[in-house]
């Protein structure tokens, strides 16, 4: 523990934060427990790239996650947080292959066996950037259980669970089309690819008969495919097409004559009813295909180059390939007319080339009967899902699964555990590197070349991290995991994987929650990105205002919902929040430093303490309440709302205004019950806090009296019944309001704030008058009001400032406090102001031209700054008329 000393005026967080986390490293606070009878809480963390920088999301994430192990493991739990990072194949291969692109060589030049060295290298050497800024954030992982999707233990979690499935029937190896990255030159899963609204052309296609006899008009928006085209399909009861069947379409310049297809597929009111089918190179055609058994001609090699199937188009790219169709076309009269046309356009989610439909022949997971026992469990409620907006995507995206397409064609990665016998050709799926083909026993073996997707590995996140296969101890205490926390956009991609893989493997639920938050933005709802210069750096964030405020920041922007607007002046705001807990710990440490810990324990029984400490401890107490129901409930945002207004407001405007006299005065009782109540809620603020700031919190707690060792195993607060007072809650509120009516009078008049005042209320209500008049003296010690008159009836003078509190007539005469012309003056000046700028807000509203262009986000702010500055007019007449009668 760091030595005793007088906290000082800055709260210098960088030091702070430094020594802090490596005495946590040092001793090892973070250690998982596995004690008998206690309850377990545990989370996987969604395992960052290892190629990855720690940015926005992450912080979020992470941020949420230590937020919910450090209060659990303040209660008491077995707690367990793993830490890791995934293997990211096609990203991390495409970095390393640009490292030796700068050296003039390919992966082809060093080979396999030596560009995985090198990955590996490279994985040894910059790997560990994100793990060492997640700890930057704070992340109270159990750092020594740090998992790697390709470390041993999981590569034979990964072989089992493949061989597994492949003898059970729900894996197997077959044509099929797939999504293919001519970049990055693999296969893509339907999650892998995104669908981006683009601007392109419809180009409207004559199909001439096979006869001669007339055309059909059929509309694609990728022409080059029709060199693939091995039909025309058409509704059966279309009327247009009667007997087209049996003559066949000439396909255009190729020659080639194929067949017309009657296909229920077709929607006879889309177009003109007629759909060219191109079963290598869509994937609705492909299913055409099938039914009619047609034949599949790849026309692009899996560079996106044409291929000879192209004839003389071979060996163009497939864009330039496009545009010479289209020209060829155009002279030969094949092209009726091209349109604008925007479509969702599928996009490599890593590098962003455009996806190309083919079919090949790859390895799939048979999804269906994995799926219906997911499905099952979030509808037995197994399994639920935070917020609950997210179950309708959810069902309706597993209705629809189609099976998984797990095979890649890259060398970093779960290298497929395949054998082909190059003498009888028997296929051997095993745990175990085969030495001879078990059906001839031949040795000449051919391993597959292709590697897993990356999330099938991520898939058995939950329970390979726990040492599955083995059956561990830490796999008996901590699965299934408590909660996961994650971005919604992987609901699909990793969220219902691992949901299939540890129902069909473990007979389990992977995790009891899923919290699903949301993505955040810049402050005019933007997505960050480097190109627009909006993006939030969470470290410079973290070196600029202290990791405590940016996580605060994060935890008070966690609604549930779908967007978080992010804004750094908040940081900016909550960094003074920090400050404002730090200047209240030092006030707290002047009167107590030197006081024996025990003085809390005037707080145990709070029945004979004065109102406002009843108070404090009454509306700790609800804060308590608020804070773990947060906590328990997911809803992230009220927790820090929650700790906000009380440790503010209610803690530090009030309670400490209210009990100065008392520390500063010669009452010892007073100054002893005092001390004691400030150090007991001040205690429970930095536990409650604790959680979302950990470093400030930890810092403050053994500054104060007494040995104390870290926070973060102290007990995290309970609600206490002795505490719960609604008859002070009650008093409180009445004489709060009392003083802010008096203050905002003041405030409005602008009286000198040293100027001594008379104030007076009218107040029917007999027992709160005799409640205002006990506390008479501390009403005017926080008002500099030197008189106060409490009546139960009479009529408020014109010359006074008055406000209106629960029922209560409160008013000071204001004659001879203020320069009531020097006032009138400085409104006339703000009246002209505020007007000028109404104009001009009013005419710009009124402008066609700006309504019709500006975004509706723009029109609508220019509509809040009216009715902002119509009220502030209102307000300005208002202190006139006041104004006047003082005259």
């Amino acid at each position: 523990m760091s030595e005793k000393y007088d906290l000082p005026k800055a709260y210098e967080f960088g030091e702070v934060e430094k020594r802090w986390y490596d005495y946590w490293m040092e001793h090892k606070t973070f250690a998982a427990t596995m004690e008998e009878g206690k309850e377990s809480f545990s989370i996987v963390i969604p395992p960052p790239n290892v190629t990855g920088v720690l940015h926005i999301g992450h912080a979020l994430n992470n941020t949420l996650q230590d937020l919910l192990i450090r209060y659990h493991r303040m209660k008491g739990d077995n707690t367990l947080w793993v830490p890791g990072t995934d293997h990211a194949g096609i990203a991390t291969q495409n970095v390393v292959e640009r490292q030796l692109a700068t050296e003039n060589k390919t992966r082809h030049d060093l080979g396999r066996e030596k560009f995985i060295e090198r990955v590996w290298e490279w994985r040894e050497e910059k790997g560990g950037a994100i793990i060492n800024q997640l700890k930057r954030m704070g992340a109270s992982c159990d750092w020594d259980r740090e998992r790697f999707t390709m470390d041993e233990g999981l590569s034979t979690a990964v072989r089992e669970v493949f061989v597994r499935l492949f003898n059970e029937g729900l894996i197997y190896k077959g044509d099929y089309i797939v999504n293919w990255c001519p970049r990055c030159h693999t296969a893509l899963a339907d999650d892998e690819v995104e669908h981006d609204p683009t601007d392109g052309k419809l180009y409207h296609l004559r199909y001439p008969y096979a006869d001669g006899k007339g055309v059909v008009i059929v509309a694609t928006t990728r022409p080059e495919t029709m060199l693939g085209d091995t039909a025309v399909a058409v509704h059966p009861e279309d009327e247009r097409y009667r007997g087209l069947h049996d003559i066949g379409i000439k396909l255009p310049l190729t020659g080639r004559i194929i067949p017309v297809v009657l296909d229920h597929h077709v929607e006879r009111e889309f177009g003109t009813g007629a759909l060219k089918v191109t079963p290598a190179h869509d994937r609705d055609d492909y299913e055409i295909g099938l039914r009619h058994d047609l034949e599949r001609i790849k026309i692009m090699d899996d560079h996106g180059v044409m291929n000879e199937n192209a004839g003389s188009y071979a060996g163009l790219d497939r864009f330039a390939c496009r545009k010479q169709i289209v020209k060829d076309l155009e002279e030969q009269g094949y092209l009726e007319k091209i349109e604008d046309y925007q479509h969702a356009v599928g996009k490599c989610y890593r590098c962003a080339t455009v996806v190309e439909p083919t079919t090949s022949k790859q390895w799939f997971v048979s999804v269906r009967p994995l799926a219906d026992k997911a499905v099952q469990a979030v509808r037995d409620e197994r399994i639920k899902i935070y917020p609950n907006t997210w179950y309708n995507t959810f069902y309706s995206w597993m209705d629809n699964i189609r099976d998984w397409c797990i095979s890649r064609q890259i060398w970093w990665g779960h290298r497929i555990p395949a054998w082909t016998c190059q003498d009888c050709g028997e296929l051997i799926v095993a745990t175990t590197d085969p030495d001879v083909c078990s059906k001839c026993g031949s040795s000449s073996l051919s391993q597959e070349t292709d590697v897993l997707d990356t999330w099938f590995s991520s898939a058995l996140w939950p329970f390979s991290t726990l040492g599955w296969p083995e059956q561990t101890k830490e796999l008996q205490t901590f699965y299934p995991t408590s909660v996961l926390i994650t971005s919604f956009d992987i609901l699909f991609f990793w969220v219902a994987r691992m949901m299939m893989m540890g129902l069909h493997l473990m007979d389990e639920v992977p995790f009891h929650d899923v919290y699903l938050h949301a993505l955040v933005r810049d402050k005019h709802g933007k997505k960050m990105s480097k190109s627009t210069g909006n993006v939030i750096d969470p470290l410079v964030t973290i070196g600029q205002y202290g990791t405590d405020a940016f996580r605060f920041t994060l935890t008070a922007f966690a609604a549930q919902g779908r967007e978080i607007r992010m804004d750094e002046e908040r940081v900016e705001g909550y960094r003074r929040f920090i400050n404002k807990l730090w200047n209240a710990a030092r006030f707290a440490q002047m009167h107590i430093k030197d006081s024996d810990p025990s003085i809390i324990r005037v707080a145990d029984d709070p029945s004979a303490l004065p109102l406002h400490h009843r108070w404090i401890l009454s509306r700790t107490n609800e804060t308590i309440r608020r804070v773990r129901a947060a906590m328990d409930g997911y809803n992230f945002n009220d927790i820090a709302s929650s700790l906000y207004q009380f440790t503010w407001h209610e803690f530090c405007d009030w309670y400490l205004e209210w009990i100065k006299a008392e520390l500063y005065g010669d009452d010892d009782q007073a100054r002893q019950n005092g001390r004691g109540v400030l150090l007991c809620v001040l205690e429970n603020i930095l536990k409650m806090m604790h959680p979302i700031t950990p470093f400030v919190t930890e810092e403050i707690w053994n500054q104060l009296p007494g040995e104390r060792g870290t926070i973060m195993l102290e007990s995290f607060p309970d609600e206490s019944p002795a505490w719960q007072d609604a008859e002070a809650d009650n008093s409180m509120d009445l004489l709060m309001g009392v003083i802010s009516a008096i203050r905002t009078i003041r405030s409005e008049a602008d009286v000198h704030p040293t100027a001594k005042i008379q104030a007076s209320i009218i107040c029917p209500n007999k027992e709160e008058q005799e409640l205002i008049r006990s506390f008479a003296g501390a009403i005017g010690g926080m008002t500099r009001t030197e008189h106060l008159e409490i009546m139960d009836s009479g009529v408020v003078p014109d010359d006074a400032g008055y406000v209106l509190v629960d029922g209560m007539e409160v008013f000071v005469p204001l004659k001879g406090l203020i320069d009531v012309q020097g006032e009138l003056e400085k409104l006339d000046r703000e009246h002209k102001k505020i007007d000028k700028e109404l104009m001009r807000v009013v005419g710009k509203l009124r402008n066609e031209k700006f309504l019709k262009n500006a975004p509706e986000a723009v029109v609508q702010k220019e509509k809040g700054k009216q009715k902002e500055l119509e009220t502030r007019l209102a307000k300005n007449a208002e202190s006139v008329a006041r104004l006047r009668k003082l005259q």
